[in-house]
């Protein structure tokens, strides 16, 4: 043992170095996150150590796991090991064995808090991805290999840098340029409009506004066109074939015809001033939908052409009642199959269909198909087989409706958590989609309170846009399919009530259903052969919400 003189001013000094030495050797070397296997993946060292070192102590660890005293702990004859399984993986602390045990344990609980903090999936490829943030998150709880005073949400502040001084200086400034480009539309909007009504009451107005429903739209082609042939069982009127529930007004194309009540622009008109467009384009950006009248005469609506002799069509509307505290209220599939025959020659047809484990589905044939035939062969045809379909309209031959509450159904649940802090409201929406399903056009509009400026995005997947007037965000993915099946949103707005989020509306469509109803063939009731036919099959949404 060493002596040392404490009347000596260099003993002293040697008693002070002696000191300092040992506490620097109860230190932290290295917290890693590692496999089973020891491969490294996050390691950050807190004593100057060579990279051949720290490998091969991360290497030996696994095969000294099982001859371990302590499950939280395990010594050789130059370091520690302290750790914590994370499933696959292993949480470690390579210390000295002079260092506080219960230390070493209490900042080895606060680094598991916070490697899901920053890594979803404990996985390797998801601890890799986050690298950084870890390495930067191990710093700010052991510095010299010391752990500091720190709690969990001291070290997200920290890493994160987040200063809510420079937030509000720019949400000042972006609310000052906001305010100034609103007055300045306004203005403009106003100049303009007085000089197009002035241009209206001396030649008689040259454009009409209609809403936004306004448009000429088609759901999957399906024409209303008349009848031209066709006797027997069925009215030319597609309407009166369905009974209850859907009927075949759903494969009708959806069409608003609109007629200028404004009298005719006397001279000839070439064009529009710039100020008369920028007036248009400020009414479109309302979301008002502008046709010009350019000349006399009915709307022309342009009718889809249907090339194949017979079109199968196939659609489920989807309705869907989700709980925001989590879990499925209500879930209502109907569906209906159509069929379209263009020429008289080609009516006199039967629908072959294949039912899979259709257990949950109750199905319906319209009065005029045979039941008989379809429950014993499954076949759509009809009862007098000597009558022909009715042509050139969308009929409705079979209905079908399942009604559950099993929450594995669902193609699409939405997460939404607001919060307050600091006097405003942090949205955060995550969406998850079933694999089942792939999702087109999907569209979540999530409810605002009254707001003077647009809400402040600080993170989506996807497209996102403000509806000013009706107070809605609108959340907008193209597509969700394997490669995008979770997603979020945050969005920044001040302090609101938690309910005032709600309820959130969705919005989609897919080409695949619920049902496992499959169009076999078309065939001819005289001779059974086949017949050449189109089919069309999708998923539309009826009504979808979070409540």
């Amino acid at each position: 043992m060493a002596y040392y003189d404490s009347k000596s001013p260099l003993s002293r000094n040697l008693l002070l170095c002696h000191h300092l030495q040992v506490i620097m050797l109860k230190v932290v070397l290295a917290a890693s996150v590692i496999s089973k296997s020891g491969k490294a993946l996050v390691s950050r060292q807190f004593m100057d150590m060579s990279r051949i070192r720290i490998e091969g102590l991360l290497a030996a660890f696994p095969k000294l796991v099982g001859s371990g005293k302590q499950h939280t702990y395990v010594e050789t004859e130059n370091v520690r090991y302290v750790y914590q399984p994370m499933e696959n993986l292993f949480l470690l602390l390579v210390t000295n064995k002079q260092s506080n045990i219960l230390e070493d344990l209490e900042t080895l609980r606060l680094i598991s808090k916070l490697v899901p903090e920053y890594v979803p999936a404990l996985d390797e490829e998801g601890i890799c991805k986050m690298a950084f943030e870890l390495i930067f998150a191990f710093d700010e709880v052991i510095s010299l290999g010391h752990k500091e005073n720190v709690t969990l949400g001291q070290v997200k502040q920290y890493v994160e840098m987040e200063s809510h001084e420079e937030r509000l200086h720019k949400l000042v400034i972006e609310s000052k340029i906001n305010d100034t480009k609103d007055l300045m539309k306004q203005k403009a909007s106003e100049i303009d409009k007085n000089k197009i009504e002035r241009q209206r009451s001396d030649r008689g107005g040259g454009f009409m506004s209609v809403p936004s429903t306004g448009f000429i739209k088609f759901d999957n082609g399906f024409s209303d066109i008349n009848s031209s042939g066709g006797s027997g069982g069925f009215k030319s009127n597609s309407t009166n074939f369905g009974s209850g529930g859907l009927d075949s007004d759903s494969f009708k194309p959806k069409a608003r015809s609109a007629t200028s009540g404004a009298p005719r622009a006397s001279g000839m008109q070439l064009g529009k001033s710039t100020k008369a467009n920028q007036f248009l384009e400020s009414l479109k950006a309302e979301g008002e939908v502008i046709v010009e009248a350019v000349a006399p005469g009915p709307v022309r609506l342009a009718v889809p052409v249907i090339t194949d002799p017979i079109m199968v069509g196939i659609e489920e509307k989807l309705t869907v009642t989700l709980k925001k505290d989590g879990g499925l209220e209500n879930l209502v599939v109907q569906g209906m199959m159509s069929l379209i025959v263009q020429k008289e020659e080609d009516a006199f047809i039967r629908v072959q269909v294949e039912t899979g484990a259709n257990k949950v589905f109750n199905f319906n044939t319209h009065p005029n198909i045979d039941k008989n035939l379809y429950s014993e062969k499954s076949i759509l045809g009809l009862k007098d087989p000597k009558r022909p379909f009715p042509t050139g309209t969308s009929l409705a031959i079979l209905r079908w409706r399942m009604q559950s509450k099993q929450e594995s159904l669902v193609p699409l649940s939405i997460n939404c958590w607001p919060s307050v802090s600091g006097g405003e409201s942090y949205v955060n929406i995550e969406y998850e989609a079933s694999k089942a399903f792939e999702l087109q056009n999907v569209i979540i509009e999530i409810p605002l309170p009254a707001l003077r400026d647009p809400p402040t995005v600080n993170q989506v997947d996807g497209e996102w846009r403000y509806d000013s007037r009706r107070s809605i965000m609108e959340w907008s993915i193209v597509l969700i399919d394997n490669t995008n099946r979770n997603g979020s949103m945050e969005f920044v707005v001040p302090g609101a009530d938690p309910s005032a989020f709600f309820p959130i509306n969705m919005n989609f469509s897919s080409n695949k259903i619920f049902c496992d109803l499959k169009v076999g063939t078309v065939m001819q009731v005289q001779g059974g052969n086949s017949v050449k036919f189109a089919k069309r099959t999708q998923l539309v949404v009826d009504s979808y919400q979070v409540v």
